[in-house]
């Protein structure tokens, strides 16, 4: 599978904020809060205020890097949003946030969304007792999401699960206190969603 394998606090540089790709060293060690220009030899004098195309691009490219998506399988979600029947933006949110690699980082399982992906595709993922290895999987309400046996006792689970039940995980997940699973209590809503995204600019880019 194709996926980005460069320094991603260069990314979050690019954007010029936070997009939390590398889990807890993004809250004790983030390399923006020491060098927030773009990255390149001339970033210091590349902050231009961006119009039109390149605000929209800029927001696609942000959601696309907080996700871990490359363009085609973007594209590919974005459509899927587009034929429903609900309002295509907040789909394609909502359509990103019930990926399965998504929910493990949601439940606090994974510390960043590239752990959940690699913890997936190596086969120590099962939704509802079954191991599943597609990080794309899209997941129901009533699932339940969670570790192959004998996981907790991986010391990055471990740190994962302990940060995340200091920081708490969103309301329409639950968290076994026990297990390392968690079940879907329901669809997120646009509400549920905190991150500063404008969904409206990714439709509008791709209206064009």
């Amino acid at each position: 599978m194709a996926r980005y394998i460069g320094p991603v606090c260069r990314l979050c540089r690019r954007e010029g904020e936070k997009l939390f790709l590398k889990g807890e060293k993004c809250f004790t060690k983030c390399t923006i809060e020491k060098r927030p220009t773009i990255p390149g030899v001339h970033g210091r004098n590349r902050r231009a205020k961006l119009l039109g195309f390149g605000l929209q691009l800029r927001e696609k490219q942000k959601v696309k890097r907080i996700y871990g998506l490359l363009e085609k399988q973007f594209r590919l979600t974005f459509g899927n949003a587009e034929k429903s029947k609900e309002i295509t933006g907040e789909m394609l949110l909502i359509l990103l946030e019930r990926r399965l690699d998504n929910i493990l980082y949601r439940l606090g399982l994974a510390s960043s969304r590239a752990q959940a992906r690699q913890l997936t595709q190596h086969g120590h993922v099962r939704v509802n007792g079954k191991k599943v290895t597609i990080p794309s999987y899209t997941v129901n309400t009533g699932d339940v999401v969670g570790l192959k046996e004998g996981m907790m006792e991986n010391a990055h689970v471990q740190q994962a699960v302990n940060i995340s039940r200091s920081r708490g995980v969103p309301t329409w997940l639950e968290l076994d206190g026990e297990k390392p699973q968690g079940k879907v209590l329901s669809l997120p809503t646009r509400q549920d969603l905190t991150m500063p995204v404008q969904e409206n600019l990714i439709v509008e880019l791709y209206s064009k």
